[in-house]
């Protein structure tokens, strides 16, 4: 696996995002064309609603399992570099950090991540900003 940087950073999964989400949005349109062709037929209507519902569910489902996870990692990443700048300064991160800041954080060395935890925090930093002024790169390839 090549090194990590600011240009490869970003993770995607195929099977989520190549062929789940693709195949949901079809079958979703393809359920709003079957609800529009049965507007008359009451039998035929009321299970071709129940088909767009569900359908609109599971696409709903995805996105909400998906940002669940992401929630949960993003509290482990914010105890874990809490951590790291107690180990490394023997004080807790600044209160003024948001969360997204202190994910982008994360990528730097323990050399920068301290001064660059101070600016960030002074400068109230955007987290893309946060990740472009890092210099050596510290990857995190568990994060999806």
């Amino acid at each position: 696996m090549e090194n990590q940087n600011y240009a490869n950073h970003r993770q995607v999964v195929p099977a989520f995002h190549y062929v789940l989400f693709p195949l949901l949005v079809l079958t979703l349109i393809g359920a709003g064309v079957n609800l529009y062709e049965s507007w008359g037929d009451p039998i035929r209507f009321y299970s071709a609603s129940l088909i767009v519902v569900l359908t609109f569910c599971v696409l709903l489902l995805m996105f909400l399992c998906r940002m669940f996870a992401v929630k949960a990692q993003d509290r482990a990443i914010r105890a874990e570099e809490n951590l790291r700048h107690f180990v490394l300064t023997g004080k807790l991160l600044d209160a003024r950090l948001t969360i997204r800041q202190i994910i982008a954080l994360r990528f730097a060395s323990d050399d920068e991540f301290v001064p660059l935890a101070k600016e960030a925090a002074e400068k109230n930093l955007e987290a893309d900003v946060i990740k472009k002024a890092v210099k050596k790169w510290r990857g995190d390839t568990y994060r999806v």
